[in-house]
């Protein structure tokens, strides 16, 4: 009898996951335990997400469990030979029966009476015969780009020879237990993987099942491809006549252009079952990562259609709607939640009667708590991007092109409640200040596009760290999607804002063969000024504010802040540490630290003359009142200071593309600021120095747009 225990459920140096599984355990049977999760939805109908072949674990359909645990009940669980489950020896232990067999022992010990099964390539003939020999524990099955074994001829695949030595190892060749087990397995996994995502710019996709396929062996690939295959010892079970036993409701989906196997196949499954087909024009072997927003509609439309719900929806006549508008701002800093409110309250001014809603999260709630701002209560569906930034950085480290492309199954998670959204309230206008997941998904998907939507960033152009390794390649890939998205579907974007002047952005390339950016951008943007939310004080009005604040004449004020991150904290902990020196040479200078939303000011250490505060709502008073600022490499402090012509010392983050860039070319455009090293900081007497030199200072900055955000809410309101 299974017998099943429970587990933690991650692998080690994965990304935190947007949901975890309320219940995480292994089932034991005949000696080999299987690792499953369970995704809670009380009430609800359960999906069970079959395994496919073991070189990916059940981590493959990371853009789908958080989507549809929000709807429905979700199980997965490790194919035996991948993720967490055990890798049994020989070929036998790998045929078709085990994984049925599995499955059902997975079902039992998670209590699922009865599912839906969604199966992507192998995993398709495993469901088949779960269906056919227990139809009553199978509501319906769903069978994305099925590799099943019917008879049927594949173009290019010819050379494939399991059992012989290979005299050639090009193509399809490499798949072979021969060509694996003698040094070949890194070549065919990039090769298999380059083939199953046949889709242009799919190198996130590649690159993660690329190593997952090193999770596992080569022997044990072999054993489990031979398994199936019923060679080495192992049985075959005829998918053809369990196809005759299923009575379940059937779905097919395939690629047209899917280089492993063709789209023939699922229409051979699609007829033996009598079920339906649909063909993705244009799409390879792994649309559930390539595609995560239509596989995921899919699955949900064919789930409702197994277990009707009933729905009581109120739908206003389009005359008797209030204008609405629904605003999403990123939450990586503060910087846009301040000019984001700033604008809206200038939208407002124009647009009287216009009701806002903010689908947004920590720390932009806190910004939007203090203006009094409504956020949506959808927002509560969305996964953390600061948790995930944070996450992903290191002392004073934050490589900002990789952090993004590793937030894919966060920035999924929250396009869905989006789109979840809109889908059930209209609303005239979306604006997305740089929202990364809105702006892609929508031109990945332009019949989801139902509103005027506006699209807002204060930077244009990804930029590798070391222009001739191997990240320029993946920066210009992704430059290159986004020209070929703009070009294509130029209807998404009503309006791209760019927060700024043509001169704020780098003179750079896309990469080789790509336009030059600010060319391009000119091109494709309106310019509205840079966005502070503020008028910044005359020197009277600045003496004013400071004699309010409590500062005398001649006190002398330094303000350290890092911005609505975490990230920072590693930067202020290393300024501390160099406050005594710097008193020292300068005994009136006192300090105002503010860590924001998400450091704990109370675990920072105590120094003389140091004032440490958390979140300050009014941060550009405290600004403009300062003698001297240090800060992080961020673009909003950075241009605060600058318009308020005060003295400041950034350090942008290591690694990150933007601060050492595109922020960098912007200071200096305007003159503004002293850059420094973290190195640079963390020595007490440099650091010393640098404060008594900015001290002393008198600043010649260029003057900073004033009238940002009624030049940007103005774009907007035409859109209305």
């Amino acid at each position: 009898m299974p017998s099943a225990t429970s587990h933690q459920g991650q692998v080690r140096g994965e990304p935190q996951p947007p949901r975890s599984p309320d219940l995480a355990g292994y089932v034991q049977r005949d000696g080999v335990r299987i690792a499953y999760n369970v995704y809670e939805k009380a009430g609800a109908p359960t999906i069970l997400l079959v395994p496919t072949w073991s070189i990916v674990p059940s981590r493959f359909w990371k853009a789908q469990v958080p989507y549809l645990a929000r709807h429905f009940r979700v199980v997965t669980f490790d194919g035996r030979g991948s993720g967490l489950s055990d890798r049994p020896a020989g070929a036998a232990a790998y045929e078709d029966r085990q994984y049925v067999a599995d499955t059902i022992a997975v079902m039992d010990a998670t209590s699922t009476d009865r599912a839906v099964l969604v199966a992507l390539s192998a995993g398709a003939t495993w469901a088949v015969h779960v269906a056919a020999g227990y139809p009553d524990r199978v509501a319906g099955l769903m069978a994305i780009a099925p590799s099943c074994g019917f008879e049927i001829h594949t173009p290019g695949r010819e050379k494939y020879a399991w059992d012989a030595r290979l005299q050639e190892t090009r193509g399809w060749a490499k798949y072979n237990k021969h060509y694996w087990l003698e040094g070949g397995y890194d070549d065919f996994l990039e090769y298999f993987f380059g083939q199953m995502f046949s889709e242009s710019h799919s190198t996130k996709q590649i690159e993660d099942c690329v190593a997952w396929g090193h999770e596992i062996t080569p022997v044990i690939l072999a054993d489990t491809t031979a398994g199936r295959l019923g060679l080495d010892g192992a049985t075959r079970s005829s998918v053809e006549d369990a196809c005759a036993q299923v009575k379940c409701e059937v779905l097919v989906v395939h690629g047209t252009q899917d280089r492993v196997r063709s789209q023939a196949v699922g229409a051979r499954l699609a007829e033996l079952t009598g079920g339906s087909l649909v063909l993705i024009e244009g799409g390879g072997h792994g649309t559930p990562a390539r595609d995560p927003v239509l596989i995921n509609r899919m699955v949900k439309q064919f789930v409702d259609r197994i277990y009707p719900v009933r729905r009581e929806i109120r739908w206003p006549r389009a005359s008797a709607r209030r204008k609405r508008a629904l605003y999403l701002s990123s939450p990586i800093g503060l910087g846009h939640a301040r000019r984001d409110v700033a604008i809206a309250q200038e939208l407002r001014a124009l647009q009287p009667d216009l009701q806002i809603d903010w689908l947004a999260q920590h720390p932009v709630t806190t910004v939007l708590g203090a203006a009094k701002e409504r956020v949506h209560p959808a927002s509560a569906w969305l996964a953390t991007e600061s948790g995930h930034i944070e996450r992903e950085s290191g002392e004073h480290d934050l490589h900002a092109f990789q952090a993004i492309r590793r937030m894919d199954e966060v920035l999924i998670n929250n396009f869905m409640v989006f789109d979840d959204l809109v889908g059930s309230e209209p609303y005239d206008l979306v604006i997305g200040d740089e929202a990364w997941d809105l702006d892609y998904f929508l031109h990945e998907n332009p019949n989801l596009k139902r509103f005027g939507f506006a699209w807002m960033t204060d930077f244009v152009g990804w930029l590798p760290m070391n222009e001739g390794g191997p990240e320029a390649a993946l920066t210009a890939d992704y430059n290159a999607e986004m020209i070929e998205q703009r070009a294509r579907y130029r209807r998404i974007r009503d309006r791209s804002i760019f927060v700024g002047d043509p001169d704020d952005i780098v003179n750079r390339s896309f990469g080789p063969g790509l336009p030059d950016i600010r060319e391009w951008a000119e091109q494709n943007f309106d310019f509205a000024g840079y966005v502070t939310g503020f008028d910044p004080p005359s020197e009277e009005e600045r003496s004013a504010l400071r004699r309010r604040l409590g500062y005398a004449d001649d006190d002398l004020l330094c303000i350290m802040t890092v911005g609505g991150s975490g990230v920072g904290e590693p930067l202020l902990r290393r300024l501390l540490e160099g406050v005594p020196v710097v008193r020292r040479l300068v005994p009136n200078l006192s300090f105002l630290v503010v860590t924001g939303p998400r450091i704990d000011h109370r675990s920072l250490p105590r120094q003389r003359g140091v004032r440490l505060r958390g979140y300050v709502p009014d941060l550009q008073r405290q600004l403009a009142a300062c003698d001297l600022a240090i800060v992080q490499g961020g673009l909003t402090t950075c241009m605060e200071l600058t318009a308020c012509r005060r003295p400041f010392i950034y350090v942008p983050l290591r690694d990150h593309f933007e601060q050492n860039f595109h922020v960098r070319h912007r200071l200096d455009r305007y003159g503004a600021g002293r850059c420094m090293t973290y190195d640079e900081v963390s020595d007490p007497a440099q650091l010393a120095d640098a404060i008594v030199d900015e001290l002393s200072r008198d600043v010649a900055y260029l003057p900073v747009e004033t009238r940002g955000a009624a030049r940007a809410a103005a774009m907007l309101a035409e859109l209305l």
